[in-house]
């Protein structure tokens, strides 16, 4: 088994018929976005040919400006919030807190669940009426911060914002708490001889050995946020006056509710396009990061 798993070529022909497949789906599936997106087509019949008119569009359009907007604003936020607290998480379960293990499974359980699920949960917190959230802003005497939260165009985008925070937090503390413990027990003890321990530990010890599976993290996390679709769907689709709209969601509208094909393709090329572009901006920071340091 060693030897073939130290084999290259053994490797590749093990890894390539799926890698082909899946290779070819995605990008077979772009080139014809791509086609689409150069059509005025509503989806039936023949479509008519005219070139990059629906991308001129697109970039006329302020409801789609919007949503490209929210989607780099969420990508922001989450990239703030989420990373910073999975990776605090994750040193804390690492640290030999008592009950590691069940609190590993409870950060995780968000992750497990459907987005619908997760949504539908939230709406119930959000309720103007007899949500959680309004319920204890009453009970505490702040009854002048009561809203509906998803209804409010000042309040709805930061709402929405929240429960996706919130669900995949689990997931990068995961990534992040397996890298930690790939870390050899003897570097950590010899910090702890040298009198580095705590936070000192953690700040010139785990987190420079950790920055690979930062990175990754980063990654992830930016791009999830630039083609999240499911989460805004179930709580405000869209609204309140397309105050939380994003890319993915304008897109889904443009195809199925208004069966504009071209136009909804040209912004599926645009999301393609933001995250490959934000995937090599955040790459590039963290070699420079790496190298300064």
């Amino acid at each position: 088994m060693n030897k073939i798993l130290g084999n290259k070529t053994a490797i590749a022909a093990f890894v390539a018929p799926s890698l082909i497949l899946f290779g070819g789906i995605i990008f077979y599936s772009i080139i014809m976005s791509f086609r689409y997106s150069l059509l005025d087509w509503n989806g039936f019949g023949e479509g008519i040919f005219v070139g990059f008119s629906n991308y001129a569009k697109m970039f006329q359009d302020k409801v789609f400006l919007r949503s490209a907007v929210n989607s780099l604003l969420l990508g922001f936020v989450t990239l703030v919030t989420q990373l910073p607290l999975a990776l605090l998480l994750a040193l804390l379960l690492t640290s030999g807190i008592k009950g590691e293990g069940f609190y590993r499974t409870v950060f995780f359980i968000p992750m497990t669940l459907s987005s619908v699920v997760i949504g539908q949960l939230w709406l119930k917190i959000y309720n103007p009426n007899y949500g959680v959230l309004n319920t204890l802003l009453g009970v505490l005497g702040l009854e002048s911060l009561q809203r509906s939260w998803l209804g409010d165009v000042n309040t709805a985008l930061f709402s929405a914002f929240v429960p996706i925070i919130w669900q995949n937090v689990g997931y990068h503390m995961l990534l992040l708490y397996t890298s930690i413990n790939s870390i050899s027990k003897d570097i950590l003890e010899a910090a702890k001889l040298d009198g580095a321990s705590g936070v000192k530990a953690a700040r010139y010890i785990t987190i420079p050995l950790v920055k690979p599976m930062l990175r990754t993290c980063a990654i992830f996390v930016v791009i999830g946020s630039l083609k999240a679709f499911d989460m805004i769907y179930v709580l405000t689709n869209g609204g309140p006056a397309h105050m939380t709209e994003v890319p993915s969601s304008l897109m889904f509208s443009s195809i199925f509710n208004l069966n504009k094909y071209g136009y909804g393709s040209a912004i599926s090329i645009f999301i393609v396009v933001e995250c490959i572009v934000m995937a090599v901006i955040l790459q590039k920071v963290f070699l420079v990061k790496e190298e300064s340091a």
